[in-house]
């Protein structure tokens, strides 16, 4: 089966900078769009910006000029650069990827999910 692996996560002052980085282990014949969610206590988990296989991008108002995501089609991960964090950037990021994998029963299409990492935004 398919699986996704954050990483990156920590605890970072405001103004701060982090990468997060989504890996991916399986059989995996195609991803097409890949993004990155995030979901804070108490609220919905919110697209905070996606990347197509061709490369256009889409970054949420609140993190636009600074998050950037990107992609690597050769091993198959997607990375996300945070810039001047703030302290509501604070949440468990999520990695996202709607892909084609192949397992027994041939070619299946499923939109995976990671388990998460962690960003808190303090001082």
């Amino acid at each position: 089966q398919v699986k996704l692996v954050e990483s990156g996560g920590a605890l970072v002052q405001p103004g701060g900078s982090l990468r997060l980085s989504c890996t991916t282990s399986g059989v995996i014949f195609s991803i097409s769009t890949m993004a990155w969610y995030r979901q804070a206590p108490g609220k919905e988990r919110d697209l905070v910006a996606s990347i197509t296989r061709g490369g256009t991008t889409n970054y949420a108002d609140a993190v636009k000029g600074r998050f950037a995501i990107s992609r690597d089609d050769a091993k198959n991960t997607v990375n996300l650069e945070m810039n001047s964090l703030k302290p509501e950037d604070s949440a468990v990021y999520y990695c996202n990827a709607d892909l084609y994998y192949y397992n027994d029963y041939g070619l299946q299409n499923s939109v995976a999910w990671g388990q998460g990492t962690q960003v808190t935004v303090s001082s």
